[in-house]
């Protein structure tokens, strides 16, 4: 796609920007008061020991955690309420719960967006990816540290403790500044003065049983939504010089095309190549895009079963412009190997 095609497409979303106060209190309430009924009746279920329903209970529950998080995602775009101490607000109280600090997360995610496919500008707000040349270059110890990283139980099974748990809790790639410093310190103490007040209200392991398994679930699936939305075989990476940001808008996130419920869930995110060109634009809204722009449907389409296709890529090809995989690399070598030979 030509760059002047895809800078008409950040112009011409821009009539989708203006949120509706209330279709976002809408959106909250039916968000944040199903968690909060879905959070009481687990620990109904766990103190009558109803397993059943506490385990019909657990996906819904993180489910709507996670659609919080996204909700918090539209605030720090400045997308959710049209007033700047509306969306700062809602975001920092939602923080809380997704233990996600809102103005740390926040600046490292304009850094992502403004960044997104710079080969030159990697490391704040991504997901580590090497090209080619790149690992190869790389001694076996680092080569062997960054398979580990790649590996599905790492990054999908460990990943979210390490981001929720511990690189969430001090503001990573910012801790020479104060303000970044205050305001994580500010989240974590009321996060754990919520924590406090739960414990003291249901008890520890019925907290612990409870909120827990949410929060994993929530984390897991943030992970594997942001993994998926950039790392696809026909993804976008350049070098300075020839990188462009509409381009790697467009051609860098992908539409993932999720089934309805879990399109709701996750609040319209897998429509990530339109929020790219346009972070402003509500998430509620980005279904009229694709409605009105028909041509935008097929663009970096991924469906949920060529979703998990894209766990094995995990390398940038700069001559073929596309993502690859450690067994293709390896095979190229060989075949490359026995030419030579």
């Amino acid at each position: 796609m030509s760059n002047d095609n895809a800078t008409h497409w950040r112009h011409a979303l821009g009539k989708y920007r203006k949120p509706n106060l209330a279709r976002g209190i809408y959106e909250l309430a039916v968000t944040a008061i199903p968690f909060a009924v879905g959070w009481y009746l687990m620990y109904w279920a766990v103190t009558h020991e109803q397993i059943w329903l506490y385990l019909l209970l657990v996906l819904p529950t993180g489910g709507f955690l996670i659609r919080l998080f996204l909700i918090q995602h539209d605030c720090g775009h400045q997308a959710f309420f049209a007033n700047r101490n509306a969306n700062d607000w809602t975001g920092r109280f939602i923080s809380i719960l997704t233990l996600m600090p809102y103005d740390h997360w926040r600046r490292a995610h304009s850094i992502h967006h403004a960044t997104s496919g710079n080969l030159d500008r990697r490391g704040v707000g991504d997901i580590d990816t090497l090209t080619v040349a790149e690992y190869l270059a790389r001694s076996r110890w680092t080569r062997l540290r960054y398979r580990a990283y790649r590996n599905p139980a790492v990054m999908f099974g460990i990943g979210p403790i390490f981001v929720f748990f511990i690189q969430n809790r001090l503001p990573a790639g910012f801790m020479r500044q104060w303000r970044p410093w205050a305001t994580t310190m500010a989240t974590n103490a009321a996060v754990v003065a919520a924590a406090l007040l739960m414990i003291w209200a249901v008890g520890l392991q019925a907290f612990l049983l409870v909120h827990l398994p949410i929060v994993l679930l929530a984390g897991l699936t943030g992970v594997w939504l942001f993994y998926v939305q950039h790392q696809f075989e026909q993804t976008y990476w350049a070098k300075t010089g020839s990188f462009n940001l509409a381009e790697a808008s467009l051609q860098g996130s992908s539409h993932y095309d999720l089934p309805p419920v879990l399109r709701w869930f996750t609040a319209n995110i897998g429509v990530h190549h339109v929020h790219h060109l346009s972070s402003r634009i509500p998430f509620y809204r980005l279904p009229d895009v694709l409605s009105d722009y028909p041509e935008l449907r097929d663009a970096g389409r991924i469906t949920l079963w060529q979703s998990l296709k894209c766990v094995r890529l995990v390398l940038w090809d700069e001559e073929k412009r596309r993502m690859i995989s450690f067994r293709e690399l390896r095979r190229r070598r060989r075949s490359h190997a026995a030419a030579s030979a």
